[in-house]
């Protein structure tokens, strides 16, 4: 698949697919508002998209072990 293809599908298209996946383990944290701007403010509210391979607490631990990896591997 191209990139020009995805953008024949809406983020919640997108998003409804990665949902629809049994493969798909993971979570999709989604702007409630679009973003347009270059770079994030740092504020807006999120939703958060998780399927049936997780339940609410698991989704939690998953976000908590992301936010450990990424304090100990900052981006270059």
């Amino acid at each position: 698949m191209q990139a020009a293809d995805l953008e024949l599908f809406s983020t919640e298209e997108l998003i409804a697919e990665l949902m629809r996946r049994q493969t798909f383990l993971g979570v999709v944290v989604q702007s409630v508002e679009e973003h347009k701007d270059a770079q994030w403010s740092g504020q807006g509210a999120f939703k958060v998209h998780y399927n049936s391979n997780l339940d609410s607490e698991q989704a939690c631990r998953l976000l908590e072990a992301v936010t450990e990896s990424m304090d100990r591997y900052p981006s270059e």
